[in-house]
């Protein structure tokens, strides 16, 4: 599992020039799911997630977690994370993505592992054409995976 996380001041996700989530303040998360995850890799990313201490404090150090400073999370489902570019060819291959039937329960299940942590989470539409659009605070961005 491979997450993009990005600091912002806000973000929000399109489906059909209609908007399906957004937040102010918090993460906006790219979620790509390995074709070998589990709901073990899903419980370790949502607490890293959850407690990842890249807000700053009252002296400007990244010292405080999305929960110290109520931030919110919009979540949004991105195979082509696990897309491999680096064959003979130009065109990816996405053979290491988990397919939907597999993919798609388990973002659910990481959504419903953040909610756990009580934050507010917001989410794109799984499959949809999607158009994201965010304010990256910092900028900050991180990648996590396991």
């Amino acid at each position: 599992m491979k997450l993009v996380v990005q600091r912002v001041l806000n973000s929000e996700v399109e489906v059909d020039k209609k908007v399906v989530g957004k937040i102010g303040k918090g993460f906006m998360v790219l979620c790509g799911i390995n074709q070998t995850d589990t709901e073990k890799e899903a419980d370790i990313l949502a607490r890293k997630l959850c407690n990842l201490r890249v807000f700053e404090d009252e002296n400007g150090k990244m010292n405080l977690s999305i929960k110290d400073v109520n931030g919110e999370l919009l979540i949004i489902s991105q195979f082509t994370l696990y897309a491999d570019a680096m064959g003979s060819g130009n065109r990816p291959s996405f053979a290491k993505a988990a397919k939907s039937d597999v993919a798609k329960p388990l973002y659910e299940y990481f959504l419903s592992k953040c909610k756990e942590y009580g934050i507010h989470v917001e989410q794109g539409i799984f499959g949809a054409e999607m158009k994201v659009s965010l304010t990256n605070d910092g900028p900050v961005t991180i990648i996590l995976e396991k």
